[in-house]
């Protein structure tokens, strides 16, 4: 590992500001900044008492200090509360992005250079003073022509050189504290470094923001529970992206939505129910979802709903993740140990050779303390962070995806609480995910998907047959391999087995496939449904379903 010369002066600088909030143990960590302890009165200058400070609070002021790539960098480590202790992500979960403004004639010089127009041709008012500035762009407040208000958000001039430099700066902090820190293991800075390369990326592209913003607002067509601003796309590229202008107040703003008349219980059901609709139902959830981006409609008291802002974060999961963690909640609410044990392994987020019955004591270890309250003081989301957490001491490997999941969660319990402390999570949530689950996974759905594969798995039925003699081959080849390790040959055996059941379905379930479109296409062109083909495709539903059970 080699840090680069040019960013040296840079790197120095964090240190010294990291000593002057004095968080040693993180120049300590990095062995070749441990001399400048020796100079610290001439290369930083603690501010007035830093030294009665809790260590999160001194770390949040030190980030605040290096500036807003930095501020990034804390909300990321804020989200990873299976890697950060509770007291240190509480406390950066509080940065804010907030930063000067730059000047409103250069925004509009942006926005006339991205839409390739005059500003005047574009928007019949254009206000040059921002409505808010944010380290990646600021958004300013316009009128349309046909009279429809609108807010218009502007990448900074020069953001992307400013954040490739920042990055690359950050990469070599990663690479030292890699290198040095003796819990690297654990906290794995690299792996925090590409989150926030890839969470600036995506904000980046504001037409990508816009699209998330479409998608969303599509999912929740009928705006009765969440509104989402439209788009105009004929004024929106990756710089500039115009939205609809919405009013309402901060879902924390708790004084201003009982002025409004609002039931606030009726609201925190609803926030709740929404955040498994769009996990579960949609499998697309706004994934920076605090109280500043999540408003509250305050023209409609008796039928209170909750409006969406700033969609450059967004989440969804691979289907069979979702899938597994949705069974993990059920189980999880039916505090039924041994099946959470089981579904970690199955899901393939667990090596098969862990011990289900010290993961099954290891979970009830965790939850039971848990369930001596009653169930509307029992913070879910804690729960989750502490079940991973325990995991990761069984070789848990988490997707960025469930991370970015475990920190909404955190969010959206925090917006329900405070807008119902007495909010009971576990009955709201139970049946909502149950029913949900009813729909996504119900005979009927499945056969509709079935059946708008079966072009699809006709296509390549002909190489149905090679792809079997290989994957056979592979099987034979994997059980015939010299192991010398006891447990590794244990293991082999074990996922060899696994393979040939899984096989022993894919077949089982192909040749069914295949013969179920036969006289599925006979069916369709005598205008009747055979029995037998409704028959022939309960048992591809069975066979296909059969391993996640």
């Amino acid at each position: 590992m080699t840090t680069p010369l040019n960013v040296v002066p840079r790197v120095l600088r964090v240190a010294s500001v990291l000593l002057a909030y004095r968080l040693d143990e993180l120049v300590d960590a990095a062995h070749l900044f441990r001399p400048l302890k020796l100079v610290r009165p001439f290369v930083a200058r603690a501010p007035a008492g830093v030294d009665s400070m809790p260590r999160g609070e001194r770390l949040r002021l030190a980030l605040t200090e290096l500036g807003p790539i930095f501020v990034k960098a804390g909300q990321v480590l804020s989200t990873r509360r299976d890697l950060v202790p509770a007291d240190i992500a509480d406390e950066l979960s509080q940065l804010q992005d907030q930063v000067p403004p730059f000047s409103g004639a250069e925004a509009r010089a942006i926005v006339e250079r991205e839409l390739k127009a005059p500003i005047g041709q574009l928007y019949a008012r254009f206000d040059e003073t921002p409505l808010a500035s944010a380290s990646i762009a600021q958004v300013h407040a316009a009128t349309l022509h046909d009279g429809s208000e609108v807010v218009v958000k502007v990448l900074r001039p020069g953001i992307e050189q400013r954040i490739d430099r920042d990055v690359k700066l950050l990469r070599s902090l990663g690479e030292l504290a890699q290198r040095w820190h003796p819990n690297a293991d654990k906290i794995r800075p690299l792996d925090v470094v590409a989150e926030v390369e890839k969470m600036l990326e995506n904000e980046l592209d504001l037409q990508r923001e816009g699209a998330s913003a479409s998608l969303l607002r599509r999912n929740f067509e009928s705006g009765v529970d969440l509104y989402v601003p439209a788009v105009h796309w004929e004024l929106t590229t990756g710089g500039v992206l115009t939205l609809e202008r919405v009013r309402g107040v901060s879902s924390d703003d708790i004084a201003a939505i009982d002025a409004a008349g609002i039931d606030r219980k009726a609201l925190a059901v609803k926030g709740v129910r929404l955040f498994y609709e769009q996990v579960f139902r949609d499998n697309f959830f706004h994934a920076d979802a605090h109280p500043g981006n999540i408003w509250v409609d305050t023209t409609r008291p008796t039928e209170p709903r909750f409006i969406a802002l700033d969609f450059g974060i967004m989440g969804s999961l691979p289907e069979e993740d979702q899938y597994w963690l949705a069974q993990n909640f059920i189980a999880l609410f039916e505090r039924d140990y041994a099946r959470i044990a089981q579904l970690h392994v199955d899901a393939g987020w667990m090596p098969s050779s862990v011990r289900l019955d010290e993961l099954t004591a290891a979970v009830r270890t965790v939850c039971e303390p848990y369930f001596t309250r009653p169930l509307s003081q029992i913070s879910l989301a804690e729960l989750v962070v502490k079940l991973f957490q325990t995991a990761r001491r069984y070789q848990l490997t988490l997707q960025p995806q469930l991370i970015l999941l475990q920190k909404t969660l955190l969010n959206i319990e925090g917006v329900g609480r405070m807008l119902d402390p007495e909010i009971d999570i576990w009955a709201v949530a139970h049946p909502v995910l149950k029913r949900i689950l009813r729909e996504r996974y119900s005979p009927l759905r499945t056969l509709r998907t079935v059946r708008r594969r079966l072009p699809e798995w006709l296509h390549a039925a002909p190489e149905f047959p090679e792809l079997i003699r290989d994957a056979l081959r592979q099987v034979a080849r994997g059980e015939q391999r010299s192991v010398s390790d006891p447990n590794a040959l244990a293991q082999q055996r074990d996922d060899a087995q696994r393979g040939q059941r899984a096989l022993a379905y894919g077949l089982l379930g192909s040749s069914l496939l295949i013969g179920s479109a036969v006289l599925w296409s006979q069916a369709a062109a005598h205008g009747i449904w055979p029995p037998i083909a409704s028959a022939v495709l309960g048992v591809i539903v069975f066979a296909i379903g059969w391993p996640r059970r």
